[in-house]
């Protein structure tokens, strides 16, 4: 509410409308009526969006998993008590403070506490924070502080707030502001000295005063950004996406690459074993039995270990486990102490220097397009406590389990869409080059002839960033590697997207300035994105991209709008109320003026479709480009016939205002009709539209309550001549001026 409330420009409508209205007349501060619906329209839309997003982040909502009486519960985070024992496993977020009873490869991201970018190695005994969030390993702690005697309620205000940059249109509206504050300042203080130089009431002072700065604000432009927005993110909504931050559409739209993880965006997320390979002197059976007793023994859980259960591979029984090194995307491996052998599994890569032959029919398997681990036994002791898992040297392969992942049926089009709107795809992913490479070649992905091994980018930055420019997926590369890969291309000035859903992931999405995770993602993939895909489809993306692209053409149509209006006003202002102590319109005969030909268009031009391209880095060039020149020209048709009728003429004040009033709305309506670029249908409604609009106008002349509350004038002969020749020489001056700049 206070986004809607508390603004520069609803706080100059208020002082300026309580002086109206204090020492002038109520009829001059009808342009209250638009902070009021500043204010409204605003929080209306707010609350609504604000309501169907709660109930997305309902389905998406934190949860914890607790033991209580022995038995494992998942619970929402704020039903944790103190004395609970809560379970972590990688990407869960510590939603309590407390003391570790369990710990196995325990790593902890405690960067939201300490501002440390390196893991944190725990163990048993030692203490972890709410606001930190488990890496890698798994764990049990006791609770000892929850709620507010905790951290825990930092973590979302602290974790986003210190990442998010302003969006493009935020930055730019900022800068438009500042512009219009320049060139309000002296404008205002000239009008200062002249009405207390030459008008007699107060009354009159304050009448030009208001007519000269409300009317170089651009009251709805703020109101229309944050209502597309609030629109937008309702639209979403529906479609699935929860926006955590309501810019978030909006600046996907500036997006010029997205960086994204294979499995689940590409690819479907689930796997399925396909093939079993044993190694030399190995039975297949044996394979089968061990895989099998893995992932039934193992008690974490992922999409690999799930897909070796569902395959049925053998009739096993999970056995006890006395340790285990949980898998890590780091470390590229996990293992298991059973009771009577240790199991490790993990990439072929790991294994390679026990049996480079099978790592060779890795490599060969992996370049169709399939993911492959290997699994061996060790005699080597697994590490305990918090100590660093060093990979077993003794390990001895026993084969290979061969996963297969099924593109997503609409990968091809999503990755056509990115590269029809000259946005560049990175593929980023842990799985092996050759796998990643066939994925991406499957779904399309141009530029491609081989992927990147992550292992061998480049450490120097301007090397890395030729490497990524030139590559368009990248195979075996760390968490740390994707946040270098991110960072070189937002160093360079791309405005970068990063998808993904694993903790492995998170240093990416902090590091991008969209952070887009799945649904089904880690905790803490989730709590650092600014939106959340909740049904995990990837081809969502691009109707988001579209929905920002079109608010954001819409918006740069809208703004030429206010800000040529403010232009035209200075002129009036410069040109005749400093001089002569008078401004050419009163200040309610511009609110019926903007009403018609900013107002109702504004609001229809902003929420219409429309297409083309968007170059964020062009929008106050190119308003600029279109307002200053058409309202410079308006602004000379407005001063010309307002001259010529009160000097020219003699038709007295009246008419004289009247008559500026008919050009303020002629050509503003002719600029409306300006704006719309494309044909047929579109600009017969717009066209359609400005005659309404007209229509509206003229009522005020028609209907003798509103001439008298305007304080409009019957025209006479002169007075339609002078109206005429103003608006030819703001119309044929915007035209010709716009064209000699091709705006």
């Amino acid at each position: 509410m206070r986004a809607n409330t508390l603004t520069v420009p609803n706080a100059i409508l208020f002082v300026f409308g309580v002086l109206t209205i204090t020492l002038a007349s109520w009829r001059d501060a009808l342009f209250m009526g638009i902070l009021v619906s500043n204010i409204a329209v605003g929080s209306f839309q707010e609350i609504r969006s604000k309501r169907a997003l709660d109930r997305l982040a309902a389905l998406v909502a934190p949860e914890a998993v607790v033991v209580r009486d022995g038995v494992d519960h998942r619970v929402p985070t704020e039903q944790v008590v103190e004395g609970d024992l809560v379970r972590l496993a990688a990407g869960d977020q510590v939603v309590a403070d407390g003391t570790l009873v369990q710990a196995e490869a325990l790593a902890l991201d405690e960067a939201n506490l300490t501002g440390e970018s390196e893991l944190a190695v725990r163990g048993a005994g030692e203490a972890v924070w709410s606001g930190s969030f488990a890496v890698e390993g798994a764990a049990l702690f006791e609770a000892t502080a929850v709620g507010p005697d905790s951290r825990a309620e930092r973590l979302t205000v602290t974790a986003r707030t210190f990442r998010h940059p302003r969006s493009p249109l935020e930055r730019a509206n900022d800068r438009l502001l500042l512009w219009l504050v320049a060139l309000a300042a002296p404008l205002a203080i000239g009008l200062a000295v002249s009405v207390f130089a030459r008008s007699e009431t107060s009354a009159a002072r304050v009448q030009t005063l208001t007519a000269g700065i409300v009317n170089l604000v651009p009251e709805g432009l703020i109101l229309l950004i944050s209502v597309t927005a609030a629109v937008s993110a309702f639209k979403m909504a529906t479609r699935g996406v929860l926006a955590q931050q309501l810019n978030a559409i909006e600046s996907l739209a500036s997006v010029d690459v997205v960086c994204t993880d294979k499995t689940g965006t590409l690819t479907e997320p689930t796997l399925r074993v396909v093939d079993l390979v044993p190694a030399p002197g190995t039975e297949e059976a044996t394979l089968a039995r061990e895989l099998a007793g893995y992932a039934a023994s193992s008690p974490s859980r992922n999409l690999t270990l799930e897909a070796i259960s569902d395959a049925g591979l053998a009739d096993v029984q999970a056995r006890r486990v006395l340790g285990q090194v949980p898998f890590s995307s780091r470390r590229r491996w996990s293992a298991l102490d059973l009771s009577d052998e240790r199991l490790v599994l993990g990439a072929p890569e790991r294994f390679a220097d026990a049996d480079p032959g099978l790592a060779e029919r890795a490599r060969d398997v992996a370049s169709a397009g399939r993911r492959v681990l290997t699994i061996g036994r060790s005699a080597a002791p697994l590490p305990g406590g918090g100590s660093e898992p060093a990979f077993p040297d003794d390990v001895r392969p026993l084969g290979l389990v061969v996963l297969g992942e099924r593109l997503r049926p609409n990968a091809a089009e999503t990755v056509d869409f990115f590269t029809r709107q000259s946005v560049g795809l990175k593929v980023l992913s842990g799985d092996a080059p050759a796998t990643v490479g066939a994925i991406a070649h499957d779904a399309g992905v141009p530029g491609l002839a081989a992927a990147l091994d992550g292992g061998a980018l480049p450490s120097e930055p301007a090397a890395l960033l030729d490497a990524v420019l030139s590559a368009p997926a990248v195979g075996r590369i760390s968490p740390e590697g994707k946040r270098a890969v991110v960072g070189a291309l937002a160093d360079a000035g791309r405005y970068v997207g990063m998808v993904g859903d694993g903790v492995n992931d998170v240093p990416a999405l902090k590091e991008a300035r969209v952070a887009i995770a799945q649904g089904s993602g880690a905790q803490m993939a989730r709590s650092v994105a600014d939106l959340v895909l909740v049904r995990d489809d990837f081809a969502v993306v691009p109707g988001m991209v579209a929905e920002g692209r079109q608010i954001l053409r819409n918006i740069q149509r809208v703004a030429r709008l206010f800000i040529t209006k403010a232009v035209f006003t200075a002129v009036m202002g410069f040109a005749i109320a400093i001089p002569t102590g008078t401004f050419p319109l009163l200040p309610r005969q511009f609110t019926i003026a903007s009403t018609v030909t900013i107002g109702i268009p504004a609001f229809l031009l902003a929420l219409a479709p429309s297409s083309g391209p968007w170059r964020p880095e062009q929008f106050l060039r190119r308003v600029a480009q279109f307002a200053v020149p058409a309202g410079v020209a308006i602004g000379i048709g407005i001063v010309a016939g307002y001259l010529i009728a009160r000097y020219g003429f003699d038709v007295g004040l009246r008419h004289s205002r009247t008559v500026a009033t008919g050009i303020v709305v002629v050509c503003g309506l002719a600029v409306v009709m300006r704006l719309e670029t494309e044909g047929g249908r579109r600009r017969l409604a717009v066209a359609g539209l400005c005659a309404l609009m007209l229509l509206l106008f003229a009522l005020a002349f028609v209907i003798p309550f509103l001439r008298h509350f305007y304080e409009l004038a019957t025209p006479t002969g002169d007075a339609l001549a002078a109206w005429a020749i103003g608006t030819a020489l703001g119309i044929g001056g915007m035209l010709v001026a716009l064209r000699l700049v091709r705006a």
